[in-house]
């Protein structure tokens, strides 16, 4: 049995795609969890920097859907509206901040993040 030794490699296309892939949301309304969770599934063991990035990306799409969710009871008392304004900019923002980031070699970072994967 041979024992192959596998580098990762660095590949910040995919991350950024990894990033912009989160917009998917706003065209089909499911896509910003879906093909990321893919990507990071699929390239975690093969690209530097996925495996961190992806949980990142994971955490803060959960994190949107859990305060997007809380939002609904309290819309009756105007705060929910307030709040989904702001989850809106943010989901739309923090993708397009991240990608440039990731392809700068920069830390990222998503606000309002839960830990869900560590």
């Amino acid at each position: 049995m041979e024992v192959v030794n596998q580098t990762k490699r660095d590949d910040n296309q995919l991350l950024v795609i990894m990033h912009l892939s989160q917009l998917l949301t706003f065209i089909t309304g499911f896509g910003g969890l879906i093909v990321p969770l893919i990507i990071w599934l699929t390239q975690k063991e093969q690209v530097n920097e996925i495996d961190e990035q992806g949980k990142a990306i994971i955490n803060f799409q959960i994190s949107l859907i859990i305060l997007a969710i809380i939002c609904i009871p309290l819309a009756f008392i105007i705060i929910g509206i307030v709040g989904w304004v702001i989850l809106g900019i943010l989901a739309f923002v923090m993708p397009i901040v991240n990608a440039i980031n990731a392809s700068n070699r920069v830390s990222i970072s998503y606000p309002l993040s839960f830990k869900f994967l560590n």
